[in-house]
Formats: C-alpha cells, structure tokens, sequence
C-alpha cells in the first residue's frame, strides 16, 4: 500500500522486507527519507534506526507503528526518528509528513561537493581541484541534481523531470551529460548505469 501511495505521488520506492534488508538497502543507496515499520521481522524499526543514526547519516526517518503511548513516542524520538506516525493513519496525513520531511532534508547550504568538485549553490560558480570551470546555466543544474544525489543513479526520466520541466527527451540528457564530463576533465566522475541514468561519485 505504501508503495503503491508513494509511487503516485512520483516517488522512487525501494521496498525492504525486514530490517537487515532495510540496512542494506541504505548502505547501499542512500535515501532521502527511510519510513520503518516498527514491528519489522528480524531487527526492528527501532534497530535499524539507531544503526542508520549510527553511521552517522542524517537521513530523515519516520516511524510507523501501532504503539501510541508518550512513552514509545520518546522512545521512537530517541533512537533517532525525524517524526513517528501511528497506525492507523490517513494517507493524506502520511504524505504531508513525507513531504515535510523531504522539504527539511532539502534545506539549502552554500556549497555541494563531492571530492576536489564543488558548486557555489548562490552564484553557480563550479569548480574542481581549485579550478574554475565554465557551465551553462542547465549544465550548472543538471550536476547541481546529480551532486544532491551523489553516489545514487538520477535517470534520465528524473533529469528530464527536475532539470527540463518535462520539456526536453532523454539524449538531451546524455548529450549535456557528455558536455559537464568533458568539462571537469579526468579522472572521470561520473558515470552511466547502462539503460538507467547517470551516477556522479561511486
């Protein structure tokens, strides 16, 4: 049901059958919002929770469960949880707390970097290795969403989406991707997921 909600709201979902799966699935993927079911097989909601918390990643995470005492709300709270939602809840009320959620996470900061490459976020200054570089306005976007992403595949339908407003076809893509690689030069930072998209940083 929770995929299916959050597919529709334009969401990529990436399902987890238990909490060692979970932990997985965010070592492998970092996520922009983790929701865990409290009462999941293996380690629990909570578990998983404080070991995200643990390797130090500031990914929101909202609590789902049935427990709805003050007491398993502190608890949720402290092993690190953004926000906790009882069931049964609405899905309206689901979603506006995704969104909430997404908009903290998103909160802008000065500078993106990923190793020697940085972008000025205020004037789109890029540079890498201390070297100023030169991008158009849409290249500046496009590794703006591919750095906010680092590490994770941005598809050319997600690009299409958040850089050209729908208004544009997937060898655009490829075509400014090809541009910002040769512009930052070697070694090589970004890479293409075959059929997929592009990842900057792995």
């Amino acid at each position: 049901m929770l995929d299916r909600t959050l597919a529709a709201e334009g969401h990529l979902v990436e399902l987890a059958s238990d909490g060692g799966e979970a932990l997985a699935a965010v070592e492998r993927s970092t996520p922009d919002l983790v929701v865990l079911d409290v009462r999941m097989p293996g380690v629990d909601g909570l578990a998983v929770c404080r070991r995200i918390r643990a390797k130090g990643l500031s990914t929101p995470v909202l609590l789902l469960t049935a427990r709805d005492t003050v007491a398993d709300r502190v608890t949720g709270l402290d092993a690190g949880a953004d926000d906790y939602l009882v069931k049964p809840f609405a899905t309206e009320e689901l979603l506006a707390r995704v969104r909430a959620l997404l908009r903290r996470g998103r909160e802008p900061v000065g500078v993106l970097a990923n190793g020697d490459l940085t972008l000025e976020l205020d004037t789109r200054t890029v540079r890498r290795g201390g070297r100023e570089l030169t991008l158009t306005e849409r290249e500046s976007d496009l590794l703006e969403l591919l750095l906010r992403h680092a590490g994770r595949v941005v598809t050319r339908e997600q690009a299409v989406a958040q850089v050209w407003r729908g208004a544009a076809t997937s060898n655009v893509v490829d075509r400014y991707v090809s541009n910002i690689r040769r512009k930052l030069g070697d070694p090589p930072l970004i890479s293409t997921v075959r059929g997929v998209g592009f990842v900057l940083g792995r």
